[in-house]
């Protein structure tokens, strides 16, 4: 999102952006980035804390952010920008503290309720109690910017102690150049694998689902470790030839294409960006109404269906019904092209653009 939005501004806007990064000095950009936009690299490595030991890393933290905190001004000062944005990481702590003459936003791409707090299993007393301290700082510093933006209205209420919070939506991460003939009775999931995107109880629901839609496939595309969901599909005596865990895929808008249903089974999001672009590729969609995301992009019963979060059979239920009713899909698949066009990228840039101009007048 950060190369799809500096791309845009720099090339489009004519703006000039500056990107600042602490990491992967020597690592190729993962995206393409525009020749316009400057990249300063800080070098810090925040990485090696994940080699240290708890006692160490303590140690090797708070060196690591008094030099990143040191830097941050001295660019800043150097820079002398109108708008500076935090996409909430370290630098949250210190940002509106740099007196460089910059107004100051913060960007947040994950709910609140899920934001540092990503896997199950991962909690104990002490970790909660540190994470509702933690929650009240940061909520202190995010008073503190002139702006604070969310990805969604269902996030934006989740926020009632601030005032200065304002909703723009990620943008589609490409535009297709075809849509799905919707001929291939195969329903599409994608996501990494890991507890958020709920794949364990997607795969619940297909064991439902294959039985009485013998003729449709499921095929799952994603990174991460597979072996666990593997596991599953075997415990539950799922039909390999039909159900398929695949790797990542470098065309994921050919994989959308081939197929006729997309299927979304996340427990949380902060927006669900595949939901977007399986819609401009012309899938209906069946979601989980989790928080937070499709609740904002999925009209329910005009271009998908939604049903209650976590609800294994609810969601086998909504799949088969549209796996029975071509016409349905059809018709749905129709509303799903038009209805995403709300999130390109040059719809999305003058929400920008006026908020930019807002903060600055």
């Amino acid at each position: 999102m950060l190369t799809l939005k500096a791309n845009y501004f720099a090339e489009e806007l004519g703006y000039d952006i500056t990107i600042i990064l602490t990491d992967g000095k020597e690592k190729p950009f993962f995206y393409p980035l525009s020749e316009k936009v400057r990249v300063v690299n800080l070098d810090i490595n925040f990485e090696e804390l994940w080699t240290c030991s708890f006692a160490k890393k303590i140690v090797v933290y708070l060196r690591k952010q008094r030099l990143y905190k040191k830097l941050v001004r001295q660019e800043l000062m150097r820079l002398r920008p109108d708008i500076t944005i935090s996409l909430l990481r370290r630098e949250i702590n210190f940002i509106s503290d740099i007196r460089d003459g910059s107004r100051k936003m913060g960007e947040l791409h994950v709910n609140r309720a899920n934001y540092r707090n990503f896997e199950a299993g991962d909690a104990n007393f002490l970790k909660n109690l540190f994470a509702r301290f933690w929650m009240k700082s940061l909520v202190r510093k995010l008073k503190r910017l002139d702006r604070f933006v969310v990805l969604t209205e269902e996030d934006r209420q989740a926020w009632p102690e601030l005032t200065n919070v304002t909703v723009i939506p990620d943008p589609l991460s490409f535009v297709p150049t075809r849509q799905s003939p919707l001929t291939s009775k195969r329903v599409i999931a994608v996501g990494r694998y890991a507890y958020q995107k709920g794949f364990d109880l997607l795969l619940q629901a297909w064991s439902k689902v294959e039985k009485a839609c013998p003729d449709w496939q499921l095929a799952v595309y994603g990174m991460g470790n597979r072996q666990p969901y593997q596991q599953l599909a075997a415990e539950l005596r799922l039909d390999r030839n039909r159900c398929h865990l695949e790797d990542s895929t470098q065309d994921i808008e050919q994989e959308y294409c081939d197929s006729s249903l997309f299927v979304f089974s996340s427990r949380f999001e902060g927006f669900g960006m595949v939901l977007i672009e399986a819609m401009a590729c012309g899938l209906p969609v069946v979601s989980f109404a989790c928080p937070c995301g499709p609740k904002d992009i999925v009209a329910h019963g005009e271009d998908g269906l939604l049903v209650e979060n976590g609800n294994v059979e609810q969601l086998a239920d909504a799949l088969i019904g549209l796996m029975k009713d071509a016409e349905a899909r059809q018709r749905m698949a129709s509303k799903a092209v038009a209805n995403v066009q709300r999130f390109r990228m040059e719809a999305l840039a003058g929400q920008w653009k006026q908020l930019f101009t807002s903060i600055l007048s």
